[in-house]
C-alpha cells in the first residue's frame, strides 16, 4: 500500500522575517520577565527589540514579496470580512499573512516601538543614559527652574507609559497567539512551524 504523498509545499517567509521574529519573541520575553532586574539585561533586550523593529519595517519596503508591507496591509473591511469567515465558517486561505495576521503584525509593530522608545526615555529620565538622554535633557532644560518634584513627576510619566506600553504589546501577542491557532486550525496547517522553515502548503 502505497503511503500518500506529502502536500508541495513552496518558500513563503525568508530567512530575516524568520530571524526577526523569533529574536523579536526572546528580546521582549527577555525584557518583560526581568523587569529591570539586572537592568543591564533588561536594557540590552530594549535596544535589541528597537534594532529589530527597525530592521523590519526597513525590510517591509525593500524585502521580497512576501516580506513587504504592499503584500499584506490592506483595509479594514478585508480584516474583519476575514475574522468573520474564520469564526463563522469558510475563510479564504492566503499564501503570505492573512488581512488579520497583516493588521497583527504592524499593530505589533507600533507596539513593539512604542515600548523600546519609551523605555529609553525612561533610562534617560531617571538614569540620565542610552540614546535619547541628550533629547531628554534638552527638554529637562527648557523646562529650567521646574523643582524637583516635577522633574519627578516627568521621570514617573516615562515609567508608566513605558508599562502601559509593554502591557499593551502583551495583550496583542496573546490575541496574535490565539489568532495563529485558529487560522491554524481553519486552514488545515500549522502556522507557527511555517514560521520556522519558511515553507508553507502550495
Amino acid at each position: 500500500m502505497e503511503r500518500p504523498s506529502e502536500p508541495e509545499t513552496v518558500t513563503v517567509w525568508d530567512p530575516l522575517v524568520r530571524l526577526g521574529h523569533w529574536g523579536l519573541v526572546v528580546a521582549f520575553a527577555t525584557a518583560y520577565l526581568t523587569e529591570g532586574e539586572p537592568e543591564w539585561l533588561h536594557t540590552y533586550a530594549g535596544y535589541a527589540i528597537a534594532g529589530i523593529v527597525a530592521l523590519r519595517v526597513i525590510w517591509g519596503f525593500v524585502g521580497p514579496r512576501r516580506a513587504r508591507f504592499s503584500d499584506f496591509v490592506t483595509g479594514p473591511g478585508r480584516v474583519l470580512a476575514y475574522l468573520k469567515g474564520l469564526l463563522t465558517g469558510p475563510s479564504e486561505r492566503h499564501l503570505g499573512h492573512s488581512p488579520a495576521g497583516g493588521a497583527m503584525t504592524v499593530a505589533l509593530l507600533v507596539a513593539l516601538a512604542a515600548t523600546a522608545l519609551t523605555g529609553m526615555g525612561n533610562l534617560a529620565a531617571e538614569e540620565g543614559r542610552g540614546p535619547l538622554a541628550g533629547i531628554v535633557a534638552q527638554a529637562s532644560d527648557h523646562g529650567a527652574g521646574l523643582d524637583n518634584h516635577d522633574e519627578d513627576d516627568g521621570a514617573e510619566l516615562w515609567e508608566e507609559t513605558h508599562e502601559v506600553a509593554a502591557n499593551l504589546t502583551l495583550i496583542l501577542i496573546v490575541l496574535h497567539l490565539g489568532g495563529v491557532a485558529l487560522a491554524s486550525y481553519a486552514h488545515r496547517e500549522n502556522l507557527a512551524r511555517a514560521m520556522v522553515t519558511g515553507r508553507k502548503r502550495a
